[in-house]
């Protein structure tokens, strides 16, 4: 497939991963355990019993890494730094150790003319915080501002791309409400606090990077097309509910510096009686960005449902009266996610039209599928599913910027095959592919196709 979708001159063309789903080196150089560590050890939480603690093994082998991502030719590779490894307990004094790994991961970057972009958090909160009440209470965010100045004073002059978060929908609501990622709760309120800690997190964090003085920082959001299953009133009210808290619920106070018209009717009475606001709030998160990270990979469908708990005391956030269907008509990935590229044209396009001139540039810094490789004899990768599925969505994403979204880059996930947090290492979403019995690294037939999408581009 050599009909490339063509980007203006200066498009950055770059790979992502994160901490816990490849370094592995969980307990060496002095790092804490995380949320992750204490879930993926859990017995019946990840699939097959499967943990982070060696992974791919990224923290002694990013050398290796790198040489593929030269190979490759991108431009930028977007990483995390994973918290405990900084400091242990989440508080107080760095730790030398870590800092150092990271060092010497994007010296070696710029050695190669790839260009850093650090995440500050990818999800692997110190156990210790969560134990004082994790992102339901603010000390977790005032942390986390501490821990950014740390970060930022040791990497700041040769990092010139941050972003804070990663996906808060998922550390809030896969995390404190739906249970299914760590730490495993399944609250109402303690959710929703998570969520507007998250984004306090956030304000304090910029505070910290923009003292440093680095170049860019943004935040990453993983927006989702949300559409209704019928068009039916309940349907359409239901798609509603699903949007402001998959979108409205970041978007508007980072943006606008206001929440949601429609929280009060998506989350009644565990909203309206909240107590985790405080003046100053909004003026702290809607701080200005330098671009929006968006991470996307497919639509969803939403159908009215029911609240599942009638009692309101024991509500959980996500019990919004809306539920997931399956999308009708369209291939699914090996996550069972619809395949359906004219959505991420959609989503951006209407994204614009929202926000307008408050819309920052925008990175899309993560979108991929995880498919059923095939391993020939010789020992190449093939993934034909994995290379449609790219070339559509960079095309709808050429696309959106034909519509007049200012998109600056694209970041393919993921560079390997990783953990995949609760699915273990059941999906491969890697455009390389790792054999985690000897951690042999083969790029598939995506990684080739990609690298002559890059080259065709010129610098």
């Amino acid at each position: 497939m050599s009909d490339f979708p063509k980007f203006p001159q200066g498009f950055v063309f770059g790979a992502a991963t994160a901490s816990y789903q490849v370094e592995g080196a969980a307990t060496e150089d002095g790092r804490g355990p995380s949320i992750w560590d204490t879930y993926s050890h859990t017995p019946g939480k990840v699939v097959a019993g499967e943990t982070g603690d060696v992974a791919c093994d990224h923290y002694h082998r990013y050398p290796e890494d790198v040489a593929l991502l030269r190979d490759l030719g991108v431009s930028s590779y977007r990483f995390s730094i994973a918290w405990p490894r900084i400091q242990p307990t989440g508080s107080g004094a760095a730790n030398a150790k870590g800092l150092d790994f990271y060092s010497r991961l994007v010296d070696t970057l710029l050695e190669q003319g790839i260009e850093p972009a650090a995440t500050l958090y990818h999800w692997d909160l110190p156990q210790a915080l969560e134990d004082r009440g994790g992102w339901r209470v603010r000390e977790t965010a005032e942390r986390f501002g501490e821990y950014a100045a740390i970060v930022a004073e040791h990497l700041g002059d040769r990092v010139p791309r941050w972003i804070t978060l990663n996906e808060p929908w998922c550390s809030s609501f896969l995390g404190y409400s739906i249970g299914r990622h760590a730490p495993g709760a399944q609250e109402g309120t303690g959710a929703l606090a998570a969520a507007h800690h998250l984004l306090v997190g956030h304000g304090l964090a910029m505070r910290s990077l923009r003292a440093a003085g680095v170049r860019e920082a943004g935040i990453t959001l993983n927006l989702d097309r949300n559409l209704p299953a019928t068009d039916s009133a309940a349907d359409l009210a239901a798609a509603v509910r699903a949007d402001t808290q998959h979108n409205l619920v970041w978007t508007d106070p980072l943006l606008f510096g206001r929440y949601p018209a429609t929280e009060e009717e998506t989350w009644g009475e565990l909203i309206t009686g909240q107590d985790f606001r405080q003046d100053g709030d909004l003026e702290l998160i809607s701080q200005p960005l330098d671009f929006l990270g968006v991470n996307f990979y497919r639509p969803i469908v939403v159908a009215d449902a029911p609240h599942r708990e009638p009692d309101p005391a024991r509500r959980v956030a996500t019990d919004n009266r809306y539920e997931e269907v399956n999308h009708p008509g369209v291939r699914h990935t090996e996550m069972g996610w619809p395949v359906v590229p004219e959505s991420f044209t959609a989503l951006l396009v209407a994204l614009k039209r929202q926000y307008g001139t408050a819309l920052p540039p925008v990175y899309i810094t993560e979108n991929g599928s995880a498919e059923a490789d095939t391993v020939a004899e010789d020992g190449s990768v093939h993934d034909t599913d994995r290379v449609t599925y790219l070339h559509d969505h960079l095309s709808a994403l050429r696309a959106a910027m034909e519509e007049g979204v200012d998109v600056r880059g694209y970041y393919v996930w993921s560079l390997l095959d990783n953990f995949e947090w609760a699915l273990g290492y059941s999906k491969r979403f890697g455009i390389v592919r790792v054999d985690y019995d000897t951690l042999t690294r083969t790029p598939k037939d995506s990684y080739h196709w990609y690298r002559h999408l890059i080259a065709s581009h010129p610098s």
